[in-house]
C-alpha cells in the first residue's frame, strides 16, 4: 500500500495586475496597468534569488521587463513612479512567499479587519 497523496493544485497567482498611478505613455498609447507575471527559473538568470526576494531595485528593474505585459523596456521601467515601482516590485516578492508568509499575512489582514 503506497502513502503518496495526490499533489495539490497550484493556488498560488501566475499573474498581479498592477494599475499605475502614473500611467506610462508609449507614444499615442497609454498604458495605465501592467500585469506582473510569475517569473520562469530562466528569467531570473543572472540576479540573485536573495536580490529579488529582498526587493533591491537593480534586480527588480532587470526582472520587471522579463516578465511584464505589456513588455516594457528597461528605460520604461528606470522611469516608473517610485509608487509605481514599489507596487511592482512587491507583486514581484509575493510571488516567492511561502505558505507560512501568506498565511501570517492573512492572518493579520483577518485580524485587524473591521467587524460589522
Amino acid at each position: 500500500m503506497s502513502d503518496q497523496t495526490a499533489p495539490q493544485a497550484d493556488t498560488r497567482p501566475l499573474f498581479e495586475t498592477v494599475k499605475l498611478a502614473v500611467p506610462l505613455q508609449r507614444g499615442e498609447i497609454t498604458i495605465d496597468a501592467i500585469n506582473v507575471r510569475r517569473p520562469k527559473a530562466g528569467e531570473l538568470r543572472g540576479l540573485s534569488l536573495n536580490d529579488v526576494m529582498g526587493m533591491d531595485i537593480v534586480a527588480m528593474l532587470t526582472l520587471i521587463p522579463r516578465i511584464s505585459e505589456p513588455p516594457i523596456t528597461a528605460d520604461e521601467a528606470n522611469g516608473l513612479d517610485p509608487e509605481d515601482f514599489a507596487e511592482i516590485a512587491g507583486s514581484v516578492r509575493g510571488f516567492f512567499m511561502t505558505k507560512s508568509e501568506r498565511g501570517m499575512i492573512e492572518a493579520v489582514m483577518t485580524q485587524y479587519q473591521p467587524k460589522t
